[in-house]
């Protein structure tokens, strides 16, 4: 298996990078910004909407625990049943940039930050 690539493109509008994602690295999916099936996903008609990258960049909640778009029940099913912790994802991309964040996940090797 080949290493992980860092690219800011690949973090998803909730903080989660597809970069490092099973389903994303076996071309099961495209990503969340490729994924215009995703329709479903209130953070990434949010995001789209706001014409911005990620929840870091939005005005409107300085916590993303705030917001019902980002913190819903399938996200709180989502972060049970994978240990994912996404507002620190948010946390982490406001701190080091997409950038950054990108290459701390493809040095993990995850798509999320454990709680």
């Amino acid at each position: 298996m080949s290493a992980i690539q860092a690219n800011a493109e690949l973090v998803a509008h909730c903080g989660l990078y597809c970069g490092a994602c099973k389903s994303y690295i076996g071309g099961k999916c495209k990503g969340c910004h490729e994924n215009s099936k995703a329709t479903w996903c209130k953070v990434r008609s949010c995001c789209t909407d706001k014409q911005i990258k990620t929840c870091a960049e939005c005005t409107e909640f300085a916590d993303p625990q705030a917001c019902t778009k980002f913190n819903n029940f399938m996200s709180k099913l989502f972060g049970f049943v994978f240990n994912s912790d996404r507002a620190a994802c948010i946390a982490q991309i406001k701190q080091v940039g997409l950038e950054g964040h990108a290459t701390a996940m493809a040095e993990l090797g995850s798509h999320t930050i454990k709680r």
